[in-house]
């Protein structure tokens, strides 16, 4: 089912409005020059549209089910941080840094991943933390309501959006207060050493995003930043908040990786940098949450508006364990399987894509080893008509809603031809392209 808006969009072009047909195409000549190079030849070629209360509720109830998942060491394992991280397979030096910040609530700040299967959004995912990709795509957004003919469209259909960076930014501010008195941060933006080779043209966007907005935010390495009159430092500049891009795995893998972050972690102990976010995020990023909120012992465990919240939010998901083999087998082609730390679309097996007997293999060789099995969302169908060809296709639309402490914080599209895949990411598939949504007011 198309929401009307786009409907009026596409008709408006095929009835010959050709200005707003290349209307992306011309936002992408006021792209800034970094974040052309990062994404600019991977654009869909119109933006998107949602009802504004729609939104706004998920965006509520994401912020929710955030509550609801920093709730759970304390609802179903009493508050005991190290069984909890048991349960979820996370390995001890992982989850002793983890533990380390883990004295009060984390900061509510992530990215959640949704499909629209033509009623209500559903959670794919949800990243908790600090590393996060996506934000610099509020630029699309920015840029198109400077062409007229898309400003014009944007007037008429009484269109708005939340510009993802913007929001970052004064997160960042509040986040860096106690140090600053209010003036402009230094922000760190802290890979771990080594890790910024595969995508520094992401970030470099980034930090071009983030100066448009008068934020000083430099790029390095965790081995990069250095302690200097009670202070830790970057080239020499005080630095008011490292934000935090590496994960507990790396640091914990790595040669050294724990003595390395150690002035990290110390000078945020004693106030002297604010770590954003802390690794007590990581408690729950991983995909084992979800499984626990889906299952019976969630569920016995929770009040009713807090099982009506994860209905309405999370498709069934569930720990794979052998006992479940046996159901798995048989829905294959309603189930996908999803490993529960990594990311990016990588370690996922998807039922309606493989055969009997492979589905078989994989349920057997991920049962009770650190995965989850979770149900299949059909998203809608997302017309895109093709300036230069004149033909529509039908997409498939992953949306997000960013979260800061503030609340909603904007979204981004990233979207695969139908039937071109089942794992939506723009390091996953070279066909994946990128778009902006706008939303629609009453």
């Amino acid at each position: 089912m198309t929401d009307s808006v786009t409907q009026s969009y596409n008709g408006a072009c095929r009835a010959g409005n050709a200005a707003l047909l290349h209307s992306m195409a011309e936002a992408r000549k006021d792209f800034p020059p970094l974040f052309d190079a990062s994404c600019g030849h991977r654009l869909l070629p119109r933006a998107f549209f949602i009802d504004e209360r729609e939104m706004r509720r998920f965006a509520a109830d994401v912020h929710a089910f955030f509550d609801l998942l920093v709730s759970l060491p304390g609802k179903l394992f009493g508050g005991d941080l190290g069984a909890y991280c048991e349960a979820l397979g996370i390995p001890e030096p992982q989850a002793r840094l983890m533990r380390r910040f883990a004295d009060g609530n984390p900061t509510p700040y992530g990215r959640a991943d949704l499909y629209h299967d033509g009623t209500s959004f559903r959670l794919l995912e949800f990243n908790v933390g600090s590393e996060l990709g996506g934000a610099d795509r509020a630029e699309i957004q920015r840029c198109l309501l400077g062409v007229p003919a898309f400003e014009e469209f944007a007037r008429e259909h009484r269109l708005s959006y939340v510009h993802t960076g913007e929001r970052i930014a004064a997160a960042l501010r509040t986040a860096a207060e106690p140090l600053t008195g209010g003036a402009e941060p230094v922000v760190a933006f802290t890979e771990a050493d080594g890790g910024l080779g595969t995508y520094l043209h992401l970030v470099r966007s980034f930090q071009e995003m983030m100066r448009g907005l008068g934020v000083d935010l430099r790029i390095c390495e965790v081995g990069d930043l250095k302690e200097k009159d009670g202070r830790l430092v970057l080239d020499g500049t005080p630095v008011d908040v490292v934000l935090r891009y590496f994960s507990t795995g790396q640091i914990a893998r790595a040669p050294g990786g724990a003595e390395a972050v150690e002035p990290v972690l110390r000078a945020h102990e004693e106030g002297k940098v604010v770590l954003f976010t802390t690794f007590q995020s990581s408690l729950y990023a991983n995909k084992g949450c979800l499984a626990l909120l889906s299952g019976a012992r969630g569920r016995e465990t929770f009040t009713q508006e807090e099982r009506d919240l994860v209905d309405r939010v999370l498709p069934w998901t569930r720990e794979l364990t052998r006992d479940l083999v046996p159901y798995c087998r048989d829905q294959r082609e309603r189930l996908i399987v999803k490993p529960r730390a990594d990311f990016a679309g990588a370690g996922i097996h998807v039922g309606w894509q493989l055969g009997e007997r492979e589905w078989a293999r994989v349920l057997g060789e991920c049962a009770d080893a650190g995965f989850v099995v979770q149900e299949r969302i059909a998203p809608r169908a997302e017309p895109v008509l093709d300036p230069e060809s004149g033909r529509t296709e039908d997409w498939m639309a992953v949306w997000d809603v960013f979260l800061t402490p503030d609340g909603y914080a904007g979204s981004h599209i990233r979207a695969l031809p139908y039937g071109a895949g089942a794992v939506v990411g723009m390091g996953a598939s070279p066909d994946c392209r990128t778009s902006g949504p706008f939303l629609v007011a009453p």
